[in-house]
This record gives C-alpha cells, structure tokens and sequence, in this order.
C-alpha cells in the first residue's frame, strides 16, 4: 500500500516537472505575456490590455514598418517597452510640419485616427532628417503627444527587441491576433 502511494505521488511530481518544463520552454523561447503600462500606444492598445508577444519571428526575418514590437527600454534597465516600428535601416527619417516622412515622402498612418501630429524630440528635430543605422529602427508610440520614443532618445537596435505583437488575450472584447498595417508608399 505504502509503495503505491508513493508511486502516485511520484508520477504527479513527474507531470508538475514536465509542465513546468514545457511552460519554461514557451516562455522564454516562443511567447511571453505583456501587460501594457501607460497611454504611449493609445488608441490601438490601451493601458492595461494583455497580449502576446511572438518571440521567434525575428529570428528568420527581419522587422517590418508598421510591427508593433516589445524592446528593452534605453531609458530604464529590466523595463520594456511597446512601439510601432516606423523607420528602417537605410532609411532617411524626418518630422515636418506634424508628420513623419520617410525618405521625403509622408507616411500616412490612418491607425491614429484624425487630427494627430507628431511632434519633434530632442534626437530627431523639425526639419531634420536622420538615417536610420543598419541593424537598428526607429519607432514611435501611436499616442504622438505622450510617448518616450525614438524622437527623444533614439533608434532600436534589433538585438534589443524581444518580440512582436502578436495576439490579445485581455480585455476578452478586444481579443484576437494583432493588426497589420498597410502603408501606401
């Protein structure tokens, strides 16, 4: 009797370890949970929303304009940030008159709903127009007027992203995969 009661607590240890392993595995290599801090990514993805961050894309690809991705912060050791990428490597990047231009041609970026400017930061000014460095990206916050972003503190280098936006979890109203942008240039 006392050997079988062993050998159950046994094969429960044996399924807690493996789930665990499994979850481990996931976690760290595949999917990771995010809970969105602050209003920086206001509208599309409001304070307090979950989602799912796909960790393995990047890893065979590289990133697109208009990927909402997930990076350490340059501003805050062990925080991340979420941003939507604007600027690729090569690219010339500027801020005029309340708009982004990418390679001298205006983005427009529908996603932010009418009447939405972007204003110029301490790294990217008005007028100015900087190229964004191989293997690095420049990325914005969707809600212009209150995000720390690329136009203060600089551009991304990939090694620093650790996933992409991929699926909603929370709010269960809002749940589902993550939007792809179009642009139209």
């Amino acid at each position: 009797m006392l050997k079988r009661i062993g050998m159950f607590f046994l094969d429960i240890l044996e399924v807690i370890v493996f789930a665990i392993a499994i979850f481990l595995f996931v976690y760290l290599l595949l999917l990771q949970p995010h809970k969105i801090k602050g209003d920086s990514m206001q509208p599309n993805f409001p304070n307090g929303e979950y989602l799912l961050t796909d960790k393995v894309t990047y890893r065979f690809r590289q990133p697109h304009r208009g990927d909402v991705v997930v990076f350490e912060a340059p501003t805050a050791e062990g925080e991340e940030f979420i941003k939507r990428i604007i600027g690729l490597p090569g690219e010339n990047v500027s801020v005029k008159e309340g708009s982004i231009f990418i390679n001298d041609k205006k983005l427009d970026e529908t996603y932010l709903g009418s009447g939405v400017i972007t204003l110029p930061g301490n790294f990217l000014k008005e007028g100015e127009e900087l190229t964004v460095a191989e293997n690095q990206y420049f990325v914005l916050g969707d809600n212009r007027l209150h995000s720390s972003d690329s136009r203060f503190w600089g551009f991304v280098p990939k090694d620093k992203i650790t996933g992409r936006a991929w699926v909603i979890y929370w709010p269960v109203e809002k749940a589902g995969p993550v939007e792809k942008v179009n642009y139209s240039f």
